[in-house]
């Protein structure tokens, strides 16, 4: 606020001087030239008619010559005055209005009532720093969970697509440097509603400047940062940034684990991501000879990744700097069908289009699919502009960064636990893997698989926990069980349990529970919504534990017991 009043102090001082000597000159006039009275006496004006009259003068409203007709001297200097002041009103009037219409001004106060705005935020939210691809998917899915967002971009036109964007609930946004720590001050960052900070700019040396500022004034919130460097992503995890995201690591593991284990990728795929791949897929081959396209940061990535699963792999590349980098590799692009034959498209299962132009990426599966049709595609997309195109390539797999990272994001700001279980999966096999995948195929059907979590208290799920106290032995079945008709069962079931330092895999309904302890669940979203009443109203739960209402007050639940 005091940058606004300074702005509008430096900017209109010259006209308000201006305004000030006039006016001074003007009262001045009138108080020093004589006039007459009724009877012909000489008369001066004193200084409260002549501001008085000066006032009403200047703003040309005119309520005629007061207190007494004027004389020849008077009117004449009314007459100059008239037209002085109105220079003057129209030179500041018209300073005003430049201010007003300067970007600078308008920055100015966009940024007060954002200010204003954060501070009045009275329930958890996240800073997001960064709205591009990922930054719109994660503020959307915060939005539709009814969780709160600040959002700060560099780009102005990102800032009006947040306007514009139907969210169900008000997000505020800001155009501003987001590396700067007044920047995240004014968007939040001390603020003791914001439960966390995303540093998801395109901009790796931004997203380091967000994170450390982040740990430096508020070193126990949740900072997240994408990354596109492995020296930034080593500088990241030195100070404790919570979670870094990696796209192209990330889905080097990802195409990794879909090769050498189908059915644990596709349980991985069904928790992580909104769009779980069809059970269908795990049946295509994918183990042989995979060609990769491009040796640069995704590139390189998927080779190591392969490697380590002793998958064979021959490399296109047709930069000098990436020669003699691997054991199988062929120069070239991958868009021309002679490079694929040299490469033994023929021979291969699968092929990667990972370089960094999408209309090459396009190219190169499109002649792969000439030579070879029964081949798995994976191909890279750059640019969201292009998704439309994408979508439609007939390629199996499409890797966009932007959406890997708010999926892995999602993943982590759901609940801590999901990381937890997904480390845990690659302790078992595929065949356990694929009994898991039919189970939640029974459960969920066609629709988007969502997954929660409890944590066993007062402040998580105060009816249980008061039930607990009581003595009430609760099982994991209660979790499971409809509010409206205790007899049919919720479309979940529970994946993990952890209690201390113990971890239970798929728990069975009988298990019986204790505070403190943590559970995951996976199904419809429609039952988490319906657990919720279980876990915080005492009535629901006394009826899904017996099958009558109770009375929550303490009275009548001391005569229940004695009777």
């Amino acid at each position: 606020m005091n940058n606004v009043f300074y702005l509008l102090l430096r900017r209109l001082r010259v006209p308000f001087i201006t305004m000030i000597v006039v006016y001074s000159i003007s009262v001045l006039g009138f108080v020093l030239i004589p006039g007459q009275d009724d009877n012909g006496n000489i008369w001066h004006m004193d200084f409260f008619h002549a501001v008085y009259f000066v006032s009403f003068m200047g703003t040309t409203i005119g309520f005629g010559e007061i207190p007494f007709a004027f004389t020849d001297a008077q009117r004449m200097w009314t007459l100059i005055m008239i037209y002085t002041t109105v220079v003057a009103w129209l030179y500041g009037i018209g300073s005003m209005l430049a201010l007003l219409q300067e970007p600078v001004f308008g920055r100015l106060l966009r940024r007060r009532a954002f200010t204003s705005e954060v501070i009045g935020i009275a329930e958890p939210f996240y800073l997001i720093c960064g709205y591009g691809v990922t930054g719109r998917v994660i503020v959307h899915k915060l939005a539709n969970r009814d969780i709160r967002a600040v959002v700060v971009d560099m780009k102005q036109e990102r800032i009006d697509d947040l306007e514009m964007d139907s969210l169900p609930i008000r997000v505020p946004g800001l155009c501003a440097d987001a590396a700067l720590p007044d920047v995240l001050d004014d968007a939040g960052l001390q603020h003791p509603h914001c439960i966390g900070v995303l540093a998801l700019t395109d901009d790796d040396n931004s997203n380091l400047a967000v994170s450390i500022a982040s740990k430096l004034l508020m070193p126990k919130r949740l900072v997240i940062s994408r990354t596109e460097s492995q020296v930034t992503t080593a500088n990241l995890l030195s100070f404790g940034t919570d979670q870094v995201v990696d796209p192209f690591q990330a889905y080097a593991g990802y195409l990794s684990m879909a090769i050498h284990s189908p059915y644990k990728h596709l349980v991985y795929d069904w928790l992580v991501n909104p769009y779980h791949r069809p059970l269908s897929s795990v049946y295509q081959l994918k183990q042989g000879r995979w060609i990769i396209c491009g040796f640069g940061r995704f590139g390189r990535s998927l080779y190591k990744a392969f490697k380590a699963d002793n998958v064979s792999i021959t490399v296109i590349d047709a930069k000098e700097h990436n020669v003699n980098q691997t054991e199988h590799q062929v120069w070239g692009v991958g868009t021309e069908a002679h490079t694929l034959e040299e490469a033994g498209i023929h021979e291969a299962v699968g092929i990667v289009a990972g370089t960094e132009n999408d209309a090459n990426n396009l190219s190169i599966i499109m002649t792969a699919r000439q030579l070879k049709p029964k081949l798995v595609t994976v191909v890279r997309q750059n640019l969201d502009a292009n998704r439309l195109v994408f979508r439609h390539s007939g390629a199996d797999f499409v890797m966009e960064p932007g959406r890997i990272i708010a999926n892995q994001i999602m993943a982590q700001i759901k609940t801590p636990l999901l990381p937890a279980f997904i480390d845990a999966l690659q302790g078992y096999d595929d065949v356990w893997a694929h009994t898991l995948l039919n189970r939640m195929s029974s459960v969920v059907g066609e629709y988007e698989l969502d997954s929660w979590a409890f944590t066993i208290g007062e402040e998580g799920t105060p009816a249980i926990s008061m039930a607990l106290v009581e003595g009430t032995v609760i099982k994991m079945k209660v979790f499971l069980k409809d509010p409206r008709d205790r007899s049919q069962v919720l479309p979940a079931f529970p994946l993990m349990l952890r209690r201390g330092e113990n971890i239970k895999i798929l728990p069975g309904e009988l298990t019986e529970l204790d505070l403190g302890d943590e559970i995951l669940f996976c199904g419809l979203s429609k039952a988490f919504k319906q657990v919720e009443w279980t876990v915080n109203n005492y009535n629901v739960l006394q009826y899904i534990l017996t099958g009558k209402d109770a009375s929550s007050t303490l009275l009548s639940r001391w005569f229940n017991k004695d009777s």
